[in-house]
């Protein structure tokens, strides 16, 4: 790659981890495949009038060398729109949104959306399996008998039942009892079922509390896990497990109804990209096929810089 193709991007984000999760995860591969000089911008902190929206027309940003002039401006969140949207006719850069814009969708040269949320793929649309993540494919699944599996709670998607999914991780524990089980609570999983979780601590189950896991956490336990089991209203979750190539299966909870992100896990199930408890052992067999890794991350990448570069 020379010098002089190397864009910069600036990525503006919101106060919302999984938005900044989305962006790093892209900046993460537009930087490994083409050299990317990456730039936050906090959209929380910057305002932009009504006026400046409308009409395309960009408020001061303080911005230093070497990232003054933008080759790829990307957003996510609802809170980066008025930004992004500002900045549409700024020469030479082009502009993509990671999610359903609230604007016209012509204000923004490229958006990357997830299948979920209902949108037709089409010249300047890519439509991907979930949001986009930190995670990269493993280059080998460990063939030690360690599993993971992380605790949700209330959602807006899924109904959620503390006693079936405990049930669920006592039966998964006694069915496989020769498995080294590490089990994380997350932000909404319920003060009662993190107790629980904390006092089914033993042999062969280690709990860890989300409150005292660090940033890489997951991205290294997975590393040593050879499946996960998720419950179902963890989807930024699944989606991790499944980029990084660990056969996953779901705990069973009943779906919300109209939820499209409910459905986008159905999805998954019914094309077999994740188990269940009824076939548990399709996941945990020593035999069991490792999956084809889910790297949209790096596929949405790859059809930006194309984009970007094709109008060079």
């Amino acid at each position: 790659m020379t010098p002089e193709l190397a864009p910069v991007v600036w990525l503006l984000h919101d106060d919302r981890r999984g938005h900044q999760v989305q962006l790093k995860g892209l900046g993460n591969r537009l930087n490994a495949r083409a050299n990317a000089q990456i730039f936050w911008i906090d959209c929380t902190t910057t305002k932009v009038s009504l006026w400046r929206f409308l009409l395309g027309l960009p408020p001061t940003l303080e911005t230093p060398e070497p990232y003054i002039k933008p080759d790829l401006i990307i957003g996510a969140g609802s809170q980066t729109h008025r930004l992004l949207a500002s900045l549409r006719r700024k020469r030479s850069a082009h502009t993509a949104i990671l999610m359903r814009p609230s604007f016209p969708k012509g204000w923004v040269k490229s958006r990357i959306i997830p299948a979920h949320d209902g949108v037709e793929e089409d010249r300047d649309t890519l439509v991907t399996q979930g949001v986009l993540n930190t995670q990269t494919p493993m280059a080998h699944l460990t063939n030690k008998h360690h599993a993971l599996i992380l605790v949700g709670g209330p959602s807006k998607h899924f109904n959620w039942n503390g006693d079936a999914v405990l049930q669920q991780v006592d039966h998964l524990c006694q069915r496989y009892p020769q498995w080294r089980w590490t089990v994380s609570s997350s932000r909404r999983t319920p003060v009662e079922m993190i107790d629980a979780l904390s006092r089914r601590a033993g042999p062969n189950l280690l709990f860890r509390d989300h409150r005292e896991t660090h940033a890489n956490w997951l991205a290294h336990t997975l590393a040593g896990c050879r499946a996960a089991w998720i419950t179902p209203d963890s989807v930024s979750m699944v989606y991790e497990s499944l980029t990084a190539g660990i056969p996953t299966a779901l705990f069973d909870l009943a779906a919300k109804p109209y939820s499209r992100v409910a459905r986008g896990v159905e999805t998954l199930r019914r094309n077999g990209r994740v188990g269940h408890i009824e076939a548990a052992e399709a996941i945990m067999g020593d035999n069991s096929p490792r999956p084809k890794a889910l790297w949209e991350a790096d596929r949405a990448a790859r059809w930006l810089l194309e984009r970007w570069r094709s109008a060079q």
